[in-house]
């Protein structure tokens, strides 16, 4: 099973999804449905249990699981159990949780609504846009890192229209990339803001994601211009762009007194959504 996978958001909380264009189906990641209905802190072993508890499910297990390859942030692949919908309302029929009912609810829509992104695509945008909103982040913040989805795409486009396409090889270009701007690969700068399985870009401040923008912009015009074949000169053009953004960040820095590079992830200066609901309605009370 192969196709286009993304990620959607339920409770502030990440599900790995892929949509399967043979079938016409959306695949779930089991792993993540489950730790939405328990909250489990061995997500495995849960369902190890889950299995030997159900003997009806765990004879169609085979069947109702099929493995599907994510690539994750450091370009490797990673095998990971995927259900239809109909799958995964089998598996919750196994699963004692109150958000049982919200959950279905929820999957339902989202099949509901992959039809509608076909018919329109602009949907999908919008609906990113209301998923970052519900995590708390400003406008401001958002309205950029839509800008950087579509500056990332056409940088991997031009890197395929160069020669590269292996995951691995995207990986490292990016590492290339953000080192040359902000002097750290990607991994290392995950490890700064104290990031594991969380996206970078997630976790830039504005000023970060600007700058990180800048690179990709740069190196996708460079590219453009140099015209380079394969993975090797095109190492050399994201060098060149990386380059054009560490400068404008030490300019900045220059003017600024201190390093625009923070160890802040998102969840250090956001304010989720139920806390400014709550403080609204203090300050309405008062």
């Amino acid at each position: 099973m192969s196709n286009e996978s993304i990620i959607q958001i339920f409770e502030g909380k990440k599900v790995r999804v892929v949509w399967n264009e043979q079938e016409e189906k959306y695949f779930f990641a089991v792993a993540d449905i489950v730790e939405l209905l328990t909250d489990s802190a061995d997500v495995k072993q849960y369902i190890k249990r889950m299995r030997s508890r159900d003997a009806e499910l765990d004879s169609v297990w085979g069947t109702i699981c099929t493995p599907h390859q994510f690539v994750s942030s450091d370009g490797k692949k990673h095998a990971v159990n995927c259900a239809s919908l109909e799958g995964i309302f089998r598996i919750i029929q196994s699963i004692p949780s109150k958000k049982a009912e919200p959950v279905k609810q929820w999957l339902a829509q989202v099949g509901a609504q992959r039809i509608d992104q076909m018919i329109d695509p602009e949907l999908t945008f919008q609906m990113a846009v209301e998923d970052y909103r519900r995590q708390g982040y400003s406008d401001r913040w958002i309205n950029e890192r839509m800008k950087s989805i579509k500056m990332r795409k056409e940088l991997t486009d031009e890197w395929e229209r160069s020669g590269v396409h292996e995951p691995k090889d995207f990986a490292i270009l990016t590492n290339v990339l953000t080192k040359a701007w902000s002097g750290m690969t990607t991994g290392e700068y995950k490890q700064y803001k104290g990031l594991t399985k969380e996206n970078l870009r997630d976790n830039m401040t504005n000023i970060e994601l600007a700058l990180n923008t800048l690179a990709e912009v740069a190196t996708t015009e460079i590219s453009r211009q140099r015209n380079p074949k394969g993975f090797h000169e095109s190492q050399q053009t994201a060098q060149a762009g990386g380059k054009i953004a560490k400068n404008a960040r030490k300019d900045l820095e220059k003017e600024l007194g201190h390093s625009v590079i923070s160890s802040a992830k998102a969840s250090d200066y956001l304010a989720s959504v139920e806390d400014a609901e709550t403080k609204e309605i203090t300050e309405h009370k008062q």
